[in-house]
């Protein structure tokens, strides 16, 4: 259901979580769609590390049902995702572990070319779905590094945002060109954010930047605790309502 008065998003599932949408083949990439096919307003959805993580899906169907739009979300890592047990308690350790995790980073953290594939995949988005008429994106972690890249000049977007994103710099910033949220955890660099801040809000300027000073990196994509009753998922809501907020009155 769509909340015509205020774009907000639906009641949040804490346990158990079913995606609404489905897979399709984009691109050559395995991409999860969900919302309305003849949606006038899209969003392209980029995941962190860890992939289609459910906390993640249903921030996708959160803002579809909000907006009445449809989002996307493509696996643009073709499979290849971080592993939990490379940063969370018990750690795993080990050459052939530590091997693994700098073979992957080494792939994953290389951005200029995964915003080319992201290029790519949004202009065949555009053409399979013609009745949308504008196109927004967001990024959580890594995928907010790859968003953020994707909204310089020539970019297909007509807003953007990041969610506690990963390798912040003001350069970036300086080089969107588009109204821009980011939502900051705990546990970006402060200095980093206060220059995002510096360089896209302000007098004439349409973005956003906020910091969530109690909510862990990862709290809206794959690391969100949603049990009922905790912080974490009260600032989840908070962090979906904000960004559907933005994206209804910039698409």
């Amino acid at each position: 259901m769509t909340c015509e008065a205020c774009n907000t998003i639906p009641p949040v599932v804490s346990e158990g979580y079913q995606a609404k949408g489905e897979y399709i083949t984009l691109s050559g990439l395995k991409t999860y769609v969900t919302g309305p096919a003849t949606a006038k307003k899209g969003l392209f959805c980029l995941y962190d590390v860890f992939g289609f993580a459910p906390q993640t899906l249903q921030g996708a169907d959160l803002l579809s049902q909000a907006l009445n739009a449809l989002v996307i979300l493509p696996d643009v890592l073709a499979g290849r995702y971080a592993q939990g047990s490379w940063f969370h308690e018990p750690i795993e350790t080990g050459p052939e572990v530590e091997k693994t995790k700098g073979e992957f980073m080494a792939y994953a953290l290389d951005f200029v070319p995964w915003a080319a594939k992201c290029d790519e995949v949004i202009k065949d988005a555009k053409s399979k779905w013609s009745d949308v008429e504008s196109w927004g994106a967001y990024g959580l972690c890594w995928g907010g590094k790859v968003t953020a890249l994707s909204s310089a000049k020539d970019t297909h977007f007509k807003a953007s945002g990041q969610v506690h994103p990963g390798r912040l710099m003001k350069a970036d910033a300086e080089a969107i060109t588009i109204p821009h949220i980011v939502l900051a955890s705990m546990h970006e660099p402060a200095e980093v954010v206060a220059e995002y801040k510096e360089v896209i809000e302000g007098e004439g300027k349409k973005g956003v930047v906020e910091t969530y000073p109690t909510s862990v990196h990862g709290w809206m994509g794959a690391r969100a605790d949603l049990k009922e009753g905790t912080e974490e998922l009260k600032e989840y809501i908070r962090g979906y309502n904000e960004l559907a907020k933005f994206f209804s009155e910039h698409l």
